[in-house]
């Protein structure tokens, strides 16, 4: 086995198998390390079986980790179910959806797709604008990961503009049914009501599963906490890893409270610290204690490294934005012609993406490479949006939004008042707008030429529909985009010949994975489609991608990454912590962000502040950020606004030298 190779807390909680486990994991103390080389002790130790252990993390891309390692380890391929949440939730509700009155093809809508619904429902009855739609979108969000039916909802608001959203929550959940259809919401809701609702569904659930792992725990909400509870049953086994210091998601319904509850819910929690850190400096470990003793805590814990003291962190105040990105790019390229470093050793750290744009200006300037995380879903594209309603049809046709985003691409005549008029006698009649096509009653609502184009798209449709049941995906994927033209489509779309054949690239690789899930896992095409909404191609593809150039990002989206070299720029007021952050809860969580960001550093770290920053074409004056003064100040150095540290004659003389340089390179080029 593996132990000898854990420091003994890390061996304890690889150990400790009967009842109920958390163990809470600081940043960098090998939390994952933990969890598979227990998945490896479950089974070889305890003679559990693979195929009864589950593991459930946030990301595909940790889950995707976490399967790698296992297997790694075990040296071959295993049964386990690694999974995130929603996939969880899916295998669940694939084999048992039944007992909910839904029909096995259901369709998973993205949030695009739940925002048209939420617009269509304001369209038979009151406009919806964008900022309702997305309080509305938010609140039925909030309601869901609270277990909040819309009944419950409706008896709860106290304003009218929640009783609206109430009102939206109740015709739209209505509205999702009739289409057989979820949103992601509803992978982690129905499984929780599904267990409500039917013991017998439960215990053979529970009867399956004999360990239960669960990664990340601080980022779960109120509803993935009942999942965990139902499916730990009475014998709890179970293991929870997590990090309330590391809890950042509350705007999507994070609970870190959900760490204290699990001790109240079982009195028999055993508690395991990890606290040996064997990523970052000492001197990079003290700030970020320091910093995060002002938040409250349930469990203490002090990070600690063998590594060494390091490098004394330093905070450079500078006059303005400008000034601030000049001085990052300034010290970057010192540091890295002294130490013969790699671009990708470096992170740029920041709040909001709006930061982004000065320091990406300033580093193609200098044709610094760098790599800007971010961008657009695969799944969000538009022409994988439309060839993926036309294949959710195929499995669905009751998915009325897929219906009408595909019934004129291409274009088929099918105006809006035809389809307007479809709307309206299928609600009429209780139908989809698919079934609706075919009654006889509807000819009397449309002109003859009309109907007989509605006629002759629904039959193809159907054609297509009934040979997707037994043929292979890819295959009538690739036969119905050719039927369509789509191809040509594009050409005539797009604003240029490259712009098509990129997006038409695109499809190619959309049918590329259908193929490939087919022969690897033998799904059908309904199968491929979930697993789809549930997986982003895009994301798997940049993590695959070597990274060469300077890393920028969110602070949330570098939870989970670490870097040799780290500057965490916009350290003021109102940008970290965030302006809208003021009350108590939401400053806890503004600093956890700093913390994560500080974490993030491996060997040394640089915070970079404006005396001044440019606001709607005006300067404001800005302060420093609360939270460097809750560092501990005689371990960090300060570079201006009145604390300044004069620069010695050999760190300008390494400046210049490499500015020298960077141009020497330039001219080369």
């Amino acid at each position: 086995m593996q132990l000898n190779e854990l420091n003994p807390q890390q061996q304890a909680a690889v150990r400790h198998t009967q009842g109920p486990l958390l163990v809470l994991a600081g940043a960098g103390s090998g939390k994952t390390r933990v969890i598979t080389t227990k998945i490896m002790w479950l089974i070889r130790q305890q003679g559990i079986a693979p195929e009864q252990i589950i593991a459930v993390t946030f990301t595909n891309k940790a889950a995707r980790e976490m399967k790698a390692r296992v297997n790694a380890l075990m040296q071959k391929q295993n049964e386990v179910l690694i999974s995130t949440f929603h996939h969880l939730g899916l295998t669940i509700l694939q084999r048992d959806i039944k007992a909910l009155a839904y029909k096995n093809n259901f369709s998973i809508l993205d949030p695009q797709d739940c925002q048209s619904l939420l617009k269509e429902l304001g369209q038979k009855g009151e406009k919806i604008n964008a900022d309702l739609l997305n309080f509305y979108q938010g609140q039925i969000s909030f309601w869901k990961n609270n277990l909040i039916t819309p009944d419950q909802a409706m008896q709860q608001v106290d304003d009218e503009k929640s009783e609206e959203a109430a009102y939206f929550y109740d015709r739209y959940q209505s509205l999702l049914k009739s289409y057989n259809a979820l949103d992601f919401d509803d992978l982690i809701l129905l499984p929780v009501q599904l267990f409500k609702a039917h013991p017998e569904v439960l215990m053979r659930w529970q009867n399956k599963l004999r360990y239960l792992l669960v990664d990340e725990y601080q980022d779960t909400n109120y509803c993935q906490y009942e999942l965990v509870k139902l499916l730990a049953g009475k014998q709890a086994t179970f293991t929870v890893v997590g990090d309330d210091d590391q809890s950042i998601y509350a705007w999507r319904g994070a609970r870190p409270e959900n760490l204290a509850q699990l001790a109240q819910d079982y009195p028999q929690l055993t508690v395991i610290k990890l606290e040996q850190n064997y990523r970052s400096s000492n001197a990079i470990l003290s700030a970020a204690n320091h910093l995060i003793a002002h938040n409250p805590h349930v469990f203490n814990k002090k990070l600690w490294s063998d590594k060494g003291r390091g490098q004394t962190l330093r905070i450079i105040v500078t006059q303005d934005e400008q000034k601030e990105a000049e001085r990052v790019v300034s010290e970057l390229l010192k540091h890295q012609f002294q130490h013969r470093t790699a671009y990708q050793d470096y992170a740029v750290l920041y709040r909001s993406n709006h930061q982004a744009k000065i320091f990406e200006t300033l580093f193609r300037q200098h044709q610094i490479p760098y790599q800007l995380s971010g961008g657009t879903s695969f799944f969000s594209r538009a022409e994988i949006k439309d060839i993926m309603s036309y294949l959710r049809l195929l499995v669905n046709p009751r998915d009325d939004a897929a219906f009408l985003r595909i019934a004129n691409v291409p274009r088929r005549e099918l105006g809006s008042n035809t389809l307007q008029k479809l709307s309206h006698y299928a609600q009429q009649r209780h139908a989809s707008l698919f079934q609706a096509s075919f009654e006889v009653g509807l000819a009397q609502q449309l002109t003859e030429n009309s109907y007989q184009r509605l006629q002759k798209f629904t039959r193809w449709l159907g054609y297509f529909s009934e040979r997707s049941q037994k043929e292979n995906p890819a295959l009538i994927a690739r036969e119905l985009i050719a039927d369509i033209g789509y191809e040509q489509w594009l050409l005539e779309t797009c604003s240029d010949k490259r712009t098509a054949a990129r997006r038409m690239q695109n499809i190619e690789e959309l049918i590329d994975w259908l193929q490939r899930l087919q022969q690897e896992q033998g799904k059908n095409l309904s199968d491929i489609l979930n697993h789809f909404m549930l997986s982003d191609i895009l994301e798997k593809q940049n993590e695959e991608k070597t990274q060469l150039g300077v890393s920028m990002m969110t602070l949330h989206a570098a939870k989970g990454l670490e870097f040799p070299y780290v500057f965490l720029v916009g350290m003021e007021e109102n940008i970290l912590p965030h302006y809208n952050s003021q009350d108590n809860a939401s400053l806890e969580e503004e600093r956890r962000l700093a913390y994560v960001g500080i974490t993030r550093a491996q060997k040394w770290l640089i915070m970079t502040l404006a005396k001044r920053r440019k606001r709607h074409s005006e300067f404001v004056i800005c302060e420093p950020s609360r939270f460097l003064q809750e560092l501990p100040q005689n371990e960090v150095q300060w570079e201006g606004h009145g604390f300044e540290t004069k620069i010695s004659e050999s760190e300008r003389k390494a400046t210049g030298t490499a500015y020298l340089n960077q141009l020497r390179q330039l001219l080369a080029k």
